[in-house]
């Protein structure tokens, strides 16, 4: 059943990315995440559950590693075409393998081995294929976005298997979706804050029917992922694979919607890193 869970995120995640790629076009970074998870926690209401001091302390360090990835990660979006950072937000699985080895003691099997060798092999034809539209990878501001996002998605990744191992799916998701969101809106009166003390213009907050895409398809796949990921034969590489899949949605109704170039190049180069992060599925 995890499986098929884990399928059902990535298809929902898929769907969120492209959202969100559509609703930084009305407003700043900061106003979509704040306005998204705020939507998201009240749609969370009548799932929260009481707990003890540890078990809300064990959500905080979630909530930081959440809410880092995610502004990164918009920014990254916002400032790169969809096809390229959906391309590289999809090797987190491979870094997920690696540090699960670091950290647990575990070794890479020759058939592991060759899935990340194909994986890393595919993310270094993505960075030749994004030269073409005058994206450097190694000085690009969005760029170091994605990867900074794939760090703390990786790392919260590594933690969610950690806590579920105490914690319900639903207490985890329903207060740390409040704690996302109360971390966003920090983070957009400090930006809102700086701007004043600067005397920048700051942009104003419009509605946009995708933000309440962008709650339901995260508040959706979330569900499923810590579902997943509850059950006791669940494997947190392949759940981080499978999730993966999400970069085929967003990449195929880009091309669609966004009328991106350069597609064809970046098609081949996914099409092998999905083929590496299969081997490892197929390894693990």
């Amino acid at each position: 059943m995890w499986i098929y869970l884990s399928l059902i995120s990535a298809f929902l995640l898929g769907i969120y990315d492209v959202a969100k790629k559509a609703a930084v076009g009305k407003n700043s970074v900061m106003w979509v995440l704040f306005i998204s998870c705020l939507i998201s926690s009240v749609m969370m209401a009548p799932m929260y559950e009481s707990g003890s001091a540890k078990d809300f302390l064990q959500i905080v360090p979630k909530c930081l590693l959440v809410s880092a990835s995610w502004i990164s990660g918009l920014w990254g979006m916002k400032l790169l075409p969809l096809t390229t950072s959906s391309t590289i937000k999809a090797s987190r699985p491979v870094f997920v393998v690696l540090l699960s080895i670091l950290l647990f003691g575990e070794s890479l099997t020759w058939l592991q081995w060759t899935g990340v060798l194909v994986s890393l092999s595919a993310l270094w034809m993505l960075s030749r294929s994004s030269r073409k539209e005058g994206i450097n990878f190694a000085s690009d501001k969005g760029v170091w976005a994605m990867w900074i996002s794939v760090a703390t998605g990786v790392a919260s990744a590594l933690y969610d298997k950690h806590i579920m191992k105490g914690l319900s799916p639903n207490f985890v998701q329903s207060w740390g979706t409040l704690g996302i969101a109360a971390v966003m809106g920090l983070a957009l009166l400090v930006e809102i804050l700086i701007a004043k003390s600067k005397g920048e213009k700051q942009q104003k907050f419009r509605w946009d029917w995708n933000l309440l895409v962008v709650s339901v398809s995260i508040l959706l796949a979330d569900m499923a992922y810590f579902h997943a990921l509850k059950e006791p034969d669940a494997l947190l590489s392949v759940v981080s694979l499978l999730r993966r899949g999400c970069a085929i949605v967003s990449f195929v109704i880009s091309v669609i919607v966004f009328k991106e170039k350069n597609y064809k190049s970046k098609a081949i180069d996914l099409s092998i890193l999905m083929a590496g992060m299969a081997i490892l599925a197929l390894a693990s």
